[in-house]
Order: C-alpha cells, then structure tokens, then sequence
C-alpha cells in the first residue's frame, strides 16, 4: 500500500515538473530578416561638368585712332549706335591736306611736260648722231635728261597718291560692323599721332561673344587621361565639348558655346591654363566685360555605371556598397569611384549591370546576412527621373 502511494507521489511530481518546464521553458526566439531596399544597377551616358567663373569678350574689339593730325570738326554718328563697316565717322580738318594734294598734282603736271621735253629732245638728237652732226657726249646727256624726266614723273605720281590717301585719312571709317562707344576727344580737340590724343572711340563687334576661363592642371591631366583635347574637334567622339553661362539673374543663357581653343602652356604663377569658347549673341544679352559662371561639358561616360551616393559607405580601406546575391544574402563589396554627379556617383571598378544593390538599411547589414528586399517606390523613382531629366534639358 505503501509502495502504491509512493508510486502515485512520484507520478504526481514527474507530471508537475513535466507542466512546469512547458509553463517555463524559454520560447525559442523567431529570427526576423532585415528588409532593405534595393536597385538594380543599370548603363547611361554619364555627362562629366566642370564649373568656372568666366569673362565676357567681344570678338572684336577695334580702337578707332585719327591717322592724320587736325582739328577734329565733327561726327557723323550716335554714340552707342550701331555703324557699319566703312562708315565715316569723324571729319578732321581736310584744308591743309587738300593743299597737299594739288600742290603733289601741279608736281606731276610739271614733271610729265619735262618728261615730253626731253623725250622731245631725245629724238631730235638721235637723227643727228646718226649723221655725225651731233657728239656722243649730247646723245647721252640726252639720254641721261629723258630718264631723268621719268623717274621724276613716277615720283610725283608716288606723291600724290600719297597726299590723296593722307587726305583720305582725314575722314575716319570703321573697319567693322558693331557697336560704337562714346567719343573720347570733342569736338574742335587737336587730334593725331604728332598731337598724343589719336584715340577717338572704339567699335565692338559682339554678335558672337568669347568667353574666357581658366582651368586647373589638374583638369588639364583627367581630361587627357580620358584622351580628350579640349579646343580640339576630334571626329572620332559622337560629341563636342560646348559651354552654357548662367546670368545674373540666374537663369541659363539659351544658346550654347563651343570651345574652340586651350591654351597649351600653364601660367606658373597660378597653376592655370586659359580656355576660350566662343558663343552666339544674336540680342546682345552678353555684354563684354562682365563675369559669369561658365560650366563645361569636360567628357561624356558612354555606358557607365552609377549608384546613389546615399547607397555607399566610405572608410578608410575605401568605398564599398552592399551587393545582394540572387539567394537573397548580402556581401559587402569595396568599389573604384568615378566623378560625382547630381547624387549619383560613377562605378569605375566593382560593379556590373544587373546586380542589386542596397540602397536604404544597410546601416543594419553585415556580410553574408540574408535580407528580405524591395524595390524603390515606382512613384518616387519616376518623380526623381523627371527631375534629372529636367536638369538635364536646362543645360
């Protein structure tokens, strides 16, 4: 009987430990996968800009300078207004040059009657040498005096045409088309090279404007590291470097310049080199002299690979971005990065089209973990395609 309830204690206590062990057992923990967003990698044509400041030039400037001394009686023209070329400008007192000119004329009719003398002469005395009633000494001074008479023709021909063309300059033109300034010396001032006062105004022709930067050496060396020659056409490339400006205001200036030179020398004093491209100015919205910021296309990236800036980590090993595998595991993967554009950034080395990676919650990842993905809103990926491709039409 003994044995029986003993039997039954035991029975009681094994069932009680066996209840109490499920009731206090620790649970076994669910493990919970990390869900990130991720993005397939795809190509483009990656547009590499570098931005600089700038100066406006007039593609001709042309100083107008009184080639003649006088007294300058008057113009012929508005200041600002736009002048053709060879439209006279300025009248300088013409008397004392048209003195010149008839003085240089009556010259020439004095020489040319002396040249007919002494052809005259000539011929007279030839018959007679030949009939030895003349010496030979006559036959040749005779000579001596009708090529003399000629050669004093030719320079009093010389003379006045260059007292006619002296005459000429007293009525100053312009050698351009443009725009013309202010004048510098009025009305009555005594003007000329002999007078220290030969400037009278300058024309600027800016229907097409230059514009001049400078570039660093070290854009100098990426650009050839690249094989790309700035200023040069290289027919080989489907594109041209070409320039845009934005102006005061802000706003990006509609017509686009093409750089057509580089300078091929650095100037050590500032570790530059000078650019120059030239560009449209059909309204004259560009004014020479003025500042502006100038951005270059500096090369094009056929078919490159880009991720978003927020997707990479930066060490001090290097960059690196999280990869997922098609088993849905994660690997950490160090990458060569290019240039920085807008908020992506070009892949040189690591990377390749189609594969996956992480771009939001990989502040939770290590290598090799498993993660549940999904894929960037659709919304919000058409919204920021949008708005690249909106920058993209402003340049």
């Amino acid at each position: 009987m003994k044995r029986k309830i003993l039997f039954i204690i035991l029975a009681i206590l094994v069932a009680s430990s066996v209840a109490l062990y499920f009731i206090f057992r620790t649970k076994p923990q669910i493990q919970m996968l990390p869900t990130v967003e991720v993005e397939e990698i795809t190509t483009e044509d990656i547009n590499i800009y570098g931005e600089y400041v700038g100066r406006i030039r007039a593609q001709q400037f042309v100083e107008i300078h009184a080639r003649v001394e006088g007294y300058l009686e008057s113009m012929t023209f508005k200041e600002g207004s736009f002048i053709n070329k060879g439209q006279t400008l300025f009248i300088i007192d013409p008397r004392l040059y048209k003195a010149h000119v008839d003085k240089a004329r009556a010259q020439l009719n004095k020489s040319k009657a002396q040249a007919k003398k002494a052809e005259r002469d000539l011929n007279r005395i030839r018959p007679l040498f030949e009939q030895n009633a003349a010496s030979q000494l006559d036959l040749d001074n005779a000579i001596a005096a009708y090529e003399t008479a000629v050669a004093e023709e030719a320079v009093s021909e010389a003379d006045l045409t260059q007292a006619e063309m002296t005459l000429g300059y007293t009525k100053v033109t312009s050698p351009i088309s443009g725009y013309i300034s202010e004048i510098v010396a009025d009305i009555g001032t005594l003007v000329g090279p002999s007078a220290g006062k030969s400037l009278l105004a300058t024309v600027v022709k800016s229907d097409t404007v230059r514009v001049d930067f400078s570039m660093t050496a070290l854009d100098y060396l990426n650009s050839k590291e690249r094989n790309v020659n700035l200023g040069a056409h290289d027919p080989s490339r489907k594109w041209d470097s070409y320039v845009t400006i934005t102006l005061a205001d802000g706003t990006i200036y509609p017509h686009k310049g093409i750089v057509d030179f580089a300078d091929p020398k650095v100037d050590p004093k500032t570790g530059t080199f000078s650019v120059r491209a030239e560009m449209a100015n059909p309204d004259h919205r560009l004014l020479p002299g003025e500042f502006t910021k100038v951005k270059v296309l500096l090369d094009v990236r056929e078919q490159a690979i880009t991720v978003p800036i927020k997707a990479m980590v930066i060490e001090k090993g290097g960059a690196y971005v999280f990869v997922m595998r098609p088993d849905s595991i994660v690997e950490k993967r160090f990458i060569e990065i290019g240039p920085e554009i807008d908020n992506k950034i070009v892949v040189e080395r690591g990377l390749a089209k189609g594969e996956c990676i992480v771009t939001e919650g990989y502040h939770k990842l290590n290598h090799g973990m498993k993660v549940i993905p999904t894929k960037a809103d659709a919304e919000e990926s058409k919204s920021a395609k949008k708005e690249e491709q909106k920058g993209d039409s402003n340049e």
